[in-house]
């Protein structure tokens, strides 16, 4: 479960990008973030893996505070979800494969197994057959 409890977020110069913001995502539930450039959605997505912190407010996942997590246990908070922003965030010297086999690499799963899902995965999205390519 997600939830956000009058979540803020300004940045230095006084820009705010988000002010207020409270909701709750239930495990399961599908969400749907919209709105123009610049609304705030990819800073409201980089509060909830700790990769920015709020201003003020509380972000709890799983009923653990994100937002008062020291960054020494942000990895272990990383380690269950999933993000893909905007902005690229690939290895360029690996190929497709091994980009999407690392995370199960850090999180220790054997490689034959980490090679089997990744292969599904690719499969799923279309992509089998461009494993060896660069990003």
């Amino acid at each position: 479960m997600i939830v956000f409890e009058d979540v803020a977020k300004r940045y230095a110069g006084g820009y705010t990008a988000l002010a207020g913001v409270s909701f709750e995502i239930r495990h399961g539930e599908l969400v749907v973030l919209s709105g123009h450039s610049g609304a705030g959605k990819s800073t409201l997505l980089k509060l909830i893996p700790a990769i920015e912190r709020p201003t003020a407010g509380t972000v709890r996942i799983n009923g653990q505070d994100v937002s008062r997590l020291p960054s020494r246990a942000i990895p272990y908070l990383r380690r269950n979800l999933g993000l893909v922003l905007q902005e690229s965030r690939l290895l360029f010297d690996r190929s497709v494969f091994d980009n999407v086999m690392l995370p199960l690499v850090i999180t220790g799963h054997p490689p034959g197994d980490a090679a089997k899902r990744v292969a599904a995965a690719l499969e799923r999205v279309g992509l089998d057959g461009r494993g060896r390519e660069m990003p």
